[in-house]
This record gives structure tokens, C-alpha cells and sequence, in this order.
């Protein structure tokens, strides 16, 4: 098997186990250790299939990651919450009004990429396999599930809610705009905060995958990360302590992988 696969496999098998000595209801533990038993034996049976479809997997195994996560979710750590937005305010006064004067255009910009940031994940492997590198898939994968389960494994302990979900609404300068991807977050995601923030982390991890690789394209996703993490505490969907123990993960993440030479 492949690094990456077994980064994959031991998340399942770490959900599992968590799981089992959870608080959740005992119906959500139950779920919780069959799906990731399922999705184990998808990881092995994957292994087997043609590279045509195996380099693509791990985007479904993260997704599937996430939401199972979050069936382990029980109540919120209100003393957590409480440190989070106290950073936040320390680091932006009040965080609902701090970007009120900002220009429309970037204020929309970044809700807009926060929404696609989920197309990164298979968009920076489209690029490398584009590019004639399609041999990187297991590099590429490596970082970028590392630091997707990094962010979602902590579910199972360090539980809190949003700042969406605390706050009042964020006084932008979009504010119809915001009002969608407000309704998008809480119709398509679990609806708890992830810690270190997942956005952050994956992002940051697909543009150190493809940067040494193709520099310029790798760049632009540079960028693209920065917006998103600035667009999660910007837009109120995270919580700054979030992105930057995000972009920590993906930094270590990503010398732990060029060090070993995965």
C-alpha cells in the first residue's frame, strides 16, 4: 500500500476506536465504527484498483473522513469557546464588525473561494496529472490526507461550535452574498468547528504538493490558501487560533514529508 493509504487506513481504524469509548449517543458509536470498518476495507480494496481510478481515491476517503467525524461530536466545550473567542478578539477587537470597511470586492472574494475551497483537494492532483506528473499521486496525497485527517481526528476531543453559531451576523460589505454561503456551510458541512481549522490545513498542504513540482501553478494555490484562511475568520466560519494551528500543521506536515522523501 501506499503512504497515503495508510495514513487513510489509520484514521478509519483511529475513528473507530475513538468511537468506541466516546460519549456520543451509542446509536452515532455504533455508526460511527461500521462506517469507518467499511471505509478501512474501501482503502485496502482500493489499493488493488488500476492507477487510472487509485490516484483519486483519497479525495473520496476525505470526504467521507469528515463527516464521520463528526457524528462523534457530543456537546460543546464551552471553556474552549470562550479561549478561542477571546484570542479572536484580542487579535481583532470585535471580530463581527472589524472588516466592515473593507472593499466589497475582496470581502466577496474571499467568501467565494472559501465556498470552492473543497475543488482544490482533486484540483491540485488534476494539475500535477495534467502536467504529465501524474507518478506524484502518492506525494501529493500523503500531505494533503495528513493534513485534512490532522484537522478532523481532534473532533473527537477538542469540541466547540463556529463563531457563525455564537455570534451575531458579521457586518460585510456583501452581506446577500454572505447570507448564501452561511446557508451552503450549514446545509453541507457537520456544523462544529474542526480544530485546527481543515479549510486551512488542506489548502495550505495542496499548494506545497504542487509547488516544488510546478512553481507557478503551485504559487497561485499559495495564494488562493492564504485567501481561504484569511476568509475563515474574515467571514466568521472560523476562529484565527483555528487557521493558524492550520497552516502550523500543513508547514510541519509538509517538511515531515520532503525530510523522509515520501
Amino acid at each position: 500500500m501506499r503512504v497515503s493509504e495508510w495514513v487513510a487506513l489509520l484514521y478509519f481504524a483511529y475513528l473507530a476506536l475513538a468511537a468506541i469509548v466516546s460519549r456520543a449517543p451509542v446509536a452515532n458509536r455504533v455508526r460511527t465504527v461500521v462506517i469507518a470498518a467499511i471505509c478501512a476495507a474501501a482503502v485496502r480494496g482500493g489499493a488493488t484498483t488500476p492507477s487510472s481510478i487509485r490516484n483519486w481515491l483519497p479525495a473520496v476517503y476525505i470526504l467521507a473522513g469528515y463527516y464521520v467525524a463528526g457524528w462523534l461530536f457530543v456537546a460543546p466545550a464551552e471553556h474552549l469557546e470562550a479561549w478561542l473567542m477571546a484570542w479572536d478578539r484580542r487579535l481583532l477587537g470585535d471580530p463581527t464588525t472589524r472588516f466592515r470597511a473593507w472593499p466589497r470586492v475582496l470581502v466577496s472574494g474571499l467568501e467565494v473561494i472559501y465556498m470552492g475551497c473543497f475543488l482544490l483537494v482533486p484540483g491540485g492532483f488534476a494539475l500535477l496529472a495534467a502536467s504529465g506528473h501524474a507518478d506524484l499521486a502518492d506525494r501529493y496525497w500523503t500531505l494533503v490526507t495528513a493534513a485534512e485527517f490532522g484537522a478532523f481526528a481532534p473532533l473527537s476531543f477538542f469540541q466547540t461550535r463556529p463563531p457563525w453559531a455564537l455570534e451575531r451576523k458579521p457586518v460585510l460589505t456583501d452581506p446577500a452574498l454572505h447570507e448564501f454561503a452561511t446557508n451552503m456551510v450549514q446545509t453541507m458541512t457537520i456544523r462544529v468547528n474542526t480544530f485546527p481549522s481543515g479549510h486551512a490545513a488542506g489548502s495550505l498542504a495542496v499548494a506545497f504538493a504542487v509547488l516544488s513540482t510546478l512553481p507557478i501553478a503551485g504559487s497561485a494555490l499559495l495564494l488562493l490558501a492564504v485567501g481561504i484562511g484569511l476568509g475563515c475568520f474574515v467571514c466568521r466560519y472560523h476562529y484565527v487560533v483555528d487557521v493558524i494551528a492550520g497552516a502550523a500543521l500543513a508547514i510541519v506536515l509538509w517538511g515531515a514529508v520532503s525530510a523522509f522523501g515520501v
